[in-house]
């Protein structure tokens, strides 16, 4: 059977989803989002402790199984002081530069469930009293959040209920273009999770009988390190991280093609099951890149450092901007839901003595 990529309804998914605050560690609302639209499709899924949701598909092979992972969380920040002028010191949740999100809308999540708007900036913005602020470094230290309330020390910023510790999230701004481009924050990981919804979606409609047991794995601490290193069925022969594909200078990746990734910073992945995937790219006509991502690591690297025993790979959308306003394209979804389907649908790869 074929597999037509949804398009219209892969996008409106993903800016669902995208406009959904999830910052590492404050997940809670996209995975009941996510929990509410699988059950509506008549597909069951578990939570584990951590949060994270599970569904597994019968396969005719019942002893080997497969596990396609993507994830949920996203960058973010946390209050980390409230200033004597009512502002707002950050701490970083996830690893990206302040330089990325200055001049950033974002959203203050109290503990009392209120959401206060506001502006990432530096301190020293204004230019007609900060000489040479320009070159002053984006760091914690001259990064602060500007609330819309009308607060002037740090007692006022604590009546609205602004405490340190509370989550704060960066504004999406999704947009598609009439070129098939696709702007908004939080495509890594928001573009690959919308995918494997939709593929799930696929395989529950068309009552497709795929040839092994194969689980689909929605984590919530990946931009954090720990996202898919537990909960992993006994009887997972292969483990897939889908997650973008790292675009720059010296980089094969594109915005237009599947990226498939044969090393990252943690070292090779596993070498049949990645040649597997370029076959079936090849097979299938599908437009692919191998490449290396040298700041990179995913849940699958993390599953193996957990000490799992799986053939682990990883491919997904190239995404220009990583970590910052990023960018995809409707060719490089297409290509990535493409090749999902080939290897879910297709015979277990043999190793090779």
């Amino acid at each position: 059977m074929n597999y037509k990529f949804n398009e219209q309804g892969s996008i409106n998914l993903l800016e669902k989803l995208v406009n959904i605050a999830s910052p590492s560690g404050y997940t809670m609302n996209i995975m009941k989002f996510m929990e509410k639209y699988l059950t509506e499709l008549g597909i069951p899924c578990k939570r584990t402790n951590k949060g994270a949701l599970i569904v597994s598909f019968d396969g005719e092979n019942q002893q080997r199984h497969r596990l396609l992972t993507a994830h949920t969380d996203t960058l973010g920040a946390m209050v980390k002081e409230i200033k004597s002028s009512g502002r707002l010191k950050l701490a970083m949740i996830g690893g990206f530069n302040w330089n990325a999100v200055e001049g950033e809308y974002c959203t203050i999540h109290t503990a009392n469930g209120d959401k206060i708007r506001g502006t990432i900036l530096m301190h020293e913005t204004t230019v007609h009293v900060y000489r040479g602020a320009g070159d002053l470094k984006r760091d914690e230290n001259h990064i602060e959040v500007r609330l819309d309330a009308k607060v002037t020390n740090a007692e006022e910023t604590r009546q609205l209920g602004i405490e340190v510790g509370d989550f704060v999230s960066f504004d999406a701004r999704f947009e598609i273009t009439e070129t098939g481009f696709i702007k908004s924050r939080h495509l890594d990981d928001k573009a690959s999770t919308a995918l494997l919804l939709q593929l799930m979606k696929h395989l529950k409609e068309n009552h497709v009988q795929l040839p092994y047991t194969t689980h689909f794995y929605i984590s919530n601490n990946e931009e954090i390190g720990y996202g898919g290193n537990s909960n992993i069925p006994e009887n997972v022969v292969e483990y897939i991280a889908v997650d973008m594909g790292a675009i720059g200078d010296g980089q094969a990746s594109d915005e237009y093609t599947v990226s498939i990734c044969a090393k990252d910073s943690s070292g090779p992945y596993h070498y049949d099951l990645t040649r597997h995937l370029v076959k079936l790219a090849k097979d299938n006509g599908i437009q692919y890149k191998l490449d290396i991502y040298p700041y990179y690591g995913s849940d699958a690297s993390a599953a193996i450092r957990a000490g799992f025993d799986v053939r682990h790979a990883l491919f997904g959308p190239g995404i220009e901007s990583s970590h910052a306003y990023e960018r995809t394209h409707v060719d490089s979804l297409n290509a990535t839901a493409e090749l999902l389907f080939a290897y879910v649908t297709s015979p277990m790869m043999e190793m090779e003595d």
